[in-house]
């Protein structure tokens, strides 16, 4: 399986200690050169910058090998880059947050979920107890989910996980 990371999906799961969620998931993941630029930012949480001092071996960073597109001008640099790599890799899956790349990204035909699709993934195969992730995620981290998006997610998590 090809799954392509964006920034904020392994930004947050990384600062509640779910990051090893991932390999467990989809094996490696395939982070874009310009991913790992946005997540070495002097701002990011000291979670991220220790993860960043020994990035696990399940990680394959890589740039896309075409020149960037045009057409998606309108996301960011790390946004962009996912999309590209997903779309060369012919990626299984594209890990994003952001609502516009992943509109774009669908458009495409690329298959995307989010960090909350990743804590529910783990939750069904019983790995963690989604509803305790996601209370770390508000309170720990900057995510911010809309009041639909927190019922949706929470009314997707099957009672006794």
């Amino acid at each position: 399986m090809i799954v392509v990371a964006d920034t904020s999906p392994l930004n947050y799961l990384i600062q509640i200690g779910c990051d090893s969620l991932l390999p467990q998931l989809y094996g490696s993941i395939v982070v874009p050169s310009g991913v790992m630029r946005e997540l070495i930012h002097c701002g990011a949480p000291a979670a991220v910058h220790a993860w960043l001092s020994h990035v696990p071996a399940w990680i394959d960073v890589s740039a896309a090998a075409s020149l960037p597109d045009r057409e998606l001008a309108f996301l960011g640099p790390g946004e962009r880059e996912a999309i590209q790599l997903a779309e060369e890799r012919h990626a299984d899956l594209l890990l994003m947050d952001e609502r516009k790349g992943r509109l774009e990204a669908r458009r495409r035909g690329l298959r995307t979920t989010g960090t909350l699709g990743v804590l529910l993934s783990a939750g069904e195969l019983r790995l963690i107890d989604p509803a305790a992730a996601y209370r770390r995620l508000l309170t720990e981290t900057t995510f911010r989910a809309s009041a639909t998006l927190e019922a949706q997610f929470l009314g997707q998590i099957r009672p006794g996980v």
